[in-house]
């Protein structure tokens, strides 16, 4: 009974949350250190109802991944902006108003956990991650804040690979 009052065994070093790197696809162009914080997947599993006589059982029914939220420092060169811009027009153009196919405008996100050293203990990817909400941030002449742009992805799939 005494060792359950010990704590955590120092043997398991728990994840951080400051210790991962977002890779992005080079054609989106987006480098590992422009980003400062990046949601990790959640996912939904519908419950299915089946009711019998006077009670009722449950079975799991369709699940969905919900959408990420990742932030990234917005830098003058090369332009954090002008990135997130050349992958949202691959969505959706304004001047045009042309929309783009799916093919081309999905994008692999890969999200990695690291321990204390640098090495990658934890990997998910993200497939086929749309754009659904760009925030590119606000001015303000009272404030020394840095830059920042939020963007949520909609992944079509997550995979955690340890």
């Amino acid at each position: 009974m005494s060792d359950l009052l010990t704590g955590i065994p120092m043997d398991y070093e728990p994840k951080r949350t400051n210790r991962f790197f977002a890779e992005f696809p080079d054609e989106v162009g987006i480098e590992i250190w422009k980003v400062r914080k990046f949601d990790r997947p959640k996912a939904d599993i519908n419950t299915v109802e089946i009711p019998w006589i006077n009670e009722t059982n449950y079975v799991s029914g369709k699940y969905k991944w919900n959408p990420v939220t990742i932030e990234f420092m917005d830098t003058i060169g090369p332009s954090t902006s002008q990135q997130v811009m050349e992958w949202f027009r691959l969505h959706a153009e304004s001047i045009t108003g042309r929309m783009g196919y799916k093919s081309g405008s999905a994008k692999n996100i890969i999200l990695k956990s690291l321990d204390p050293t640098g090495v990658t203990v934890e990997k998910w990817t993200l497939e086929q991650c749309i754009i659904t909400n760009v925030d590119f941030g606000s001015n303000d002449m009272g404030s020394d804040e840095i830059q920042i742009i939020t963007v949520t992805v909609q992944p079509y799939r997550c995979i955690l690979n340890v």
